[in-house]
């Protein structure tokens, strides 16, 4: 690496990950609130629920995520004029910022409801009669019997969704979010000698997010796994 490539690329590096890590923050929260939403729509003894549910989530799981993160972009807001951030002399970048963010939970969360649901295919189904057999309805059954055991049984996909979506967020760069992969193609249009290295030290940074990211979940799915 040369002194000239890496005096451009240090002091965006920090900021360019920090932004990557609040992507996946902020969809990822998102992304969980609306997948539980989803799941208990899937499996809800409402037709017109798991129908909806069903529908959303294949279309989504179907649909590339560049096609979502331009439709908030170009639909929502230069179409529609939807704005997802308070007039400010930040505004472009805050707007840009929560179009992506949306654009992830709308496509991550459909992941986190099949993964959710696989959980829920371990809970015994004697559970659920048992639970209606004392009187539970359908939510509470659900809250209190077998979602919590949902949830620890579908650790592991979680997991590998929240991975999927850390390396999802390099997509935010087609509308302009200055993320890891932004900061990776100005450098390279700038240091066109230097691709491997640029690579490496973007590489390097995912790895430093995602394989911690790995363990813990592992380290967890062991931990709070249902003995049966």
């Amino acid at each position: 690496m040369n002194a000239e490539l890496w005096a451009d690329m240090a002091p965006q590096l920090l900021p360019a990950f920090w932004t990557t890590i609040k992507l996946t923050f902020w969809a990822a929260l998102g992304s969980l609130i609306f997948g539980i939403i989803l799941t208990a729509m899937r499996v809800s003894p409402v037709s017109i629920l798991r129908t909806i549910a069903t529908v959303y989530i294949n279309i989504t799981r179907n649909t590339p995520l560049t096609l979502i993160v331009l439709f908030a972009s170009l639909g929502l807001y230069v179409n529609l004029d939807i704005t997802l951030a308070p007039d400010g002399p930040n505004f472009t970048t805050q707007n840009n910022f929560n179009l992506a963010v949306l654009a992830f939970i709308i496509y991550t969360s459909s992941f986190v409801a099949e993964s959710l649901r696989s959980g829920i295919n371990t809970v015994p189904f004697g559970q659920a009669e048992a639970g209606r057999s004392l009187g539970l309805t359908f939510m509470q059954s659900f809250r209190n019997i077998i979602f919590p055991q949902a949830l620890r049984g579908a650790i592991v996909p979680l997991g590998n969704t929240l991975i999927a979506l850390t390396k999802n967020t390099t997509i935010a760069s087609v509308i302009g979010v200055a993320e890891a992969s932004l900061l990776m193609k100005s450098s390279v249009e700038d240091h066109a000698d230097q691709v491997f290295v640029i690579f490496g030290i973007i590489a390097l940074g995912f790895m430093i997010i995602t394989l911690p990211t790995g363990l813990i979940f592992g380290a967890l799915s062991k931990r709070l796994a249902v003995k049966r």
